[in-house]
């Protein structure tokens, strides 16, 4: 593919708003900044309490838009008519989308000349919705990658312009591969819209096979269901590192697991969710977990075999929940 997202291109530039939220939209931004597109305004959701003091912060993008001078607009919703009125009267060429938040409503998308252009963390119309990276790894896929396509009213059902695979391997954290596909994002977005402005990208409609949906992560998604097989729980603590995080109660605390590795024992006697030795191997319906790095509450990160050294609560026959 031609062009690089981070040197000068050749792509006439275009007026453009970018539409996004969190840390995994900030390299597709500055990539269009690189390319030289005017960035007439940010979209971001407003600012929300965070940290141990609440106090409230703004998202990544809009302090990326706020370093390089960029107007931000925070609406907490885009339904009314004096924000369609002023994002109409922005006159765009495009509107680049990256996990932004909000639903846009036809009068957003029809308002650019060339519409409204989003970047999706998935080979669609594998894994539409909230969290494709996660899901992706969860499910045990082999690939999975990035699709730019042209927004319509459904969720993630827009005709298709551009798409890049990425593998998924043992050793992929929800983590890397966020940034893996932000990167890509990153790249793919200056020559999708070269061809979208220039006419020369065929929109291929999505398969009606093969459609799945990414649930919403949340707290409970990480909890250690020890009546699944290890494979599927070190998928999950890989998925879902660093955020939500995989976990499991022990005596009223709840620890954070980090990495483990599967031990192919198969079908074992012991009740799942059993410790099994002094190296913390659980039983589980399908072979055993063996956990190497965990976090007991208000405590910090540490391998597992340190922490056995300091605490007697996980020794063999103790049942995890």
């Amino acid at each position: 593919m031609s062009g690089s997202a981070q040197t000068a291109t050749p792509y006439a530039p275009l007026r453009l708003a970018f539409m996004g939220t969190p840390d995994f939209s900030v390299p597709v931004l500055e990539a269009l900044i690189a390319a030289g597109h005017e960035i007439a305004a940010v979209y971001s959701q407003p600012p929300r309490p965070a940290g141990r003091g609440k106090k409230e912060r703004k998202s990544p993008v809009h302090e990326a838009a706020e370093r390089h001078g960029i107007p931000v607009f925070t609406p907490s919703s885009l339904r009314n008519t004096e924000e369609q009125a002023r994002f109409r009267d922005l006159a765009l060429d495009a509107a680049v989308v990256v996990a932004y938040g909000l639903i846009l409503p036809k009068e957003i998308l029809e308002a650019p000349r060339h519409g409204c252009i989003n970047i999706h963390a998935s080979l669609l119309p594998r894994w539409r919705g909230a969290a494709p990276i996660q899901r992706a790894i969860l499910a045990g896929d082999d690939e999975t990658g990035v699709t730019v396509m042209a927004m319509d009213e459904g969720l993630d059902t827009g005709d298709m312009l551009m798409a890049e695979r990425v593998p998924i391997t043992e050793e992929t954290t929800g983590e890397s591969l966020h940034d893996t596909l932000s990167a890509v994002g990153a790249k793919l977005i200056v020559p999708a819209l070269a061809a979208v402005a220039g006419g020369y990208v065929e929109a291929t409609p999505q398969p009606a096979d093969g459609v799945t949906y990414a649930e919403k992560l949340t707290r409970e998604t990480g909890h250690l269901d020890w009546s699944k097989s290890a494979g599927e729980l070190e998928r999950t603590i890989r998925a879902l590192a660093p955020w939500p995080g995989a976990w499991f109660e022990l005596g009223g605390e709840r620890f954070k697991v980090f990495a483990a590795d599967v031990l192919k024992l198969g079908r074992l006697s012991n009740d799942p969710g059993t410790v099994l030795d002094e190296e913390l191997t659980i039983s589980c319906a399908e072979d055993a977990l063996r956990i190497t790095r965990l976090q007991r509450p208000g405590k910090a990160p540490m391998e597992a075999a340190d922490l056995l050294r300091g605490y007697d609560g996980l020794g063999p026959g103790t049942k995890l929940g």
